[in-house]
Order: structure tokens, then sequence, then C-alpha cells
């Protein structure tokens, strides 16, 4: 039975109509009815739920860079990274994940759209990779003053600004990231960078497909010990994945649940690395034995039909057969 909240919205089930209510609005729809899944729609529910995964790794990952996400972060990100997926040419659906993906569709991305970096942050970057896989960033001049668009509530009691640039290195493989390495920007509210390379001297493994972000960071002065307090809230915390880079030895798709085991040079950054709560790697050996069960069961099930001779033709006692000069 449907009814009437305190808000004048319609809620609850008539007939084979659910209503229900979003924000402001009056939802109608019809009842979820149960279906049988083809091979097809099984592949492409495992690919989006992978992406799902995926991108709940990149937002854990990226999260003491944005601070604060928009409601809204959680699907954006799931659907920039299931287009990446989706716009592959490596590996069929159902086959593949983020290190066979192509990343264009991730450089950009933000992490709170109420305050989008490219429009706070007026000046250009430039990302470049060397042959060693470090990574530099080269922005331009900028001036506070006039290059960040800030609203009032933020630059009326800003004393500075930090501009952080968080590099990340991800293996789904694998199932582990790490934080490589931060370099922050500092500069007074109404204060002046020349333009500049920022160098990552930290080089990657192998392994590791790369993304870098940016952040604003707005700081008040206080009298307190601390000297600073952070500004940033839901309504104004700019961060913004602005590039990515394949890794350049992924390694294969585990067989079986992943026990990452450190190498030395890991060992001695061990607390930068974390393990991931990723269900990608199941999700794709899932589908896989889903797809050796079906082939096993075509192969027992289909029979091997008796050749038929054309130019035989049987004919059975007591029945009258006519035969026509028409072709």
């Amino acid at each position: 039975m449907a009814k009437v909240d305190k808000k004048g919205i319609v809620r609850g089930t008539a007939g084979s109509v659910v209503y229900r209510g979003y924000r402001e609005l009056n939802i109608i729809q019809g009842k979820p009815r149960k279906f049988e899944q083809t091979s097809a729609s099984i592949r492409a529910s495992t690919e989006f739920g992978l992406s799902s995964t995926t991108a709940a790794v990149i937002r854990q990952a990226f999260e003491p860079a944005y601070v604060h996400r928009d409601g809204e972060a959680v699907s954006r990100s799931t659907q920039l990274v299931y287009r990446g997926i989706r716009n592959s040419l490596r590996g069929s659906v159902g086959q593949r994940d983020l290190h066979d993906a192509d990343l264009e569709s991730l450089i950009g991305m933000d992490f709170n759209i109420q305050s989008r970096m490219s429009e706070v942050l007026q000046v250009s970057q430039r990302v470049e990779r060397d042959e060693e896989g470090r990574l530099s960033v080269f922005m331009g001049a900028l001036n506070a003053k006039t290059d960040l668009k800030v609203p009032l509530s933020i630059s009326k009691p800003v004393s500075k600004y930090r501009l952080r640039f968080s590099l990340i290195g991800f293996n789904f493989r694998k199932e582990y990231y790490e934080y490589l390495e931060v370099k922050d920007l500092e500069f007074r509210w109404q204060g002046k960078l020349e333009a500049q390379e920022i160098r990552f001297e930290t080089r990657p493994e192998a392994d590791q497909l790369l993304m870098l972000s940016v952040s604003l960071l707005a700081y008040s002065e206080t009298r307190m010990e601390e000297g600073y307090v952070l500004l940033n809230s839901k309504e104004f915390s700019p961060c913004s994945i602005i590039a990515a880079f394949h890794a350049e030895e992924p390694g294969g798709y585990p067989t079986g649940p992943v026990n990452m085991k450190l190498n030395e040079a890991q060992q001695l950054r061990g607390a930068s690395i974390h393990n991931m709560c990723y269900e990608g790697n199941r999700l794709l050996r899932d589908q896989e034995r889903r797809k050796g069960t079906v082939t096993q069961t075509t192969t027992i099930t289909t029979k091997k039909r008796a050749k038929v001779d054309e130019n035989n033709t049987n004919f059975q006692p007591g029945k009258r057969v006519s035969f026509s000069s028409k072709s």
C-alpha cells in the first residue's frame, strides 16, 4: 500500500507500481522482475562489478588528498572506470581490468564536483614521464589573486594555500597500492609562484599503474599552538587526477586468493604499501569458471548426428510416391 509522508512524497507499492522519494522528487517505477541472465549479460555485469570495486580502491587511496568528496563521487568514478575498461583495446568483456583499460577517461576526474579543480586552479600543468619511470609536473606561473577562483567563504578567512601533488602506484592483480611521493607548494593568500618543474624522485616498481592528483588546501591562521586550521569542506575541496600511466609489467591474473610478498625494496618502505579491499580478481575467476562450465556442458550434451547420404533415398513400403518434373 502506498502512503503520503509529511513532505508530500508518495511511498510504498500499489499493484505493480513502486513509489519512492529522492530528495524533493517523487519517483514512480515498476516492481523488479526476475529474469534469466544470458552469458553476455553475466559478462557485462561482471565488468561493471569489477569497475565498481576498482573505483572504490581509487577513492580509498586518494582520500588523504581530496579530504571531502561530493555525494555523487561514487557513481561518477565508477562510470569513468567502466568507460576506460570498455574502451580497452586488449582483452574481451569479463576478461580485462584497469591494467588493460584506456586511462584517458580517468584524467580530469574530480572527487568533488562542487569545486572542480579545472575551474578553481586556472594555471596550465603538463605531466611527463622519463625513461626510468619518474614523473615531472611542469606548472605555469601562479598569481593567487587572479588564478584562483575561490568562494568568498574561503577567500575571506584564508591565510595561506597549499597545492598538493600526490603520486600513488596501483597493482590490481597483486592487490596493493603504494603512496610513492607527495609534493607541496605553499603560498600566501595573495602570493605568487614562478613557473616551475615539480619532480618526483621516487622510481616506481615496474608492476605499478601510476596515478597523480593535485588538490588545493586552504588554511586560516590562528593563535593556537598548531598555527593553522584547514578550511576545506564538502562545499570546497578541489582535487582531481591529472595523469595516469600504465604499468610496464603488471603481471598475470591471479589464479587464486592473493598473498602479496614484498620484495627487498618494498620491505624498506613497507609502511607506505597497503593491501586493497578488492574483489575484481575474484569476479574474473568466477567468470572464467562459468565459461569453463558452459563449455564442458555443451561438449557433454551435444550429440553427433549420423551422416546422411543425400544420394540414397529410402522409401517406406506401402506408400505412394509421386514424381514431378518441376524443379
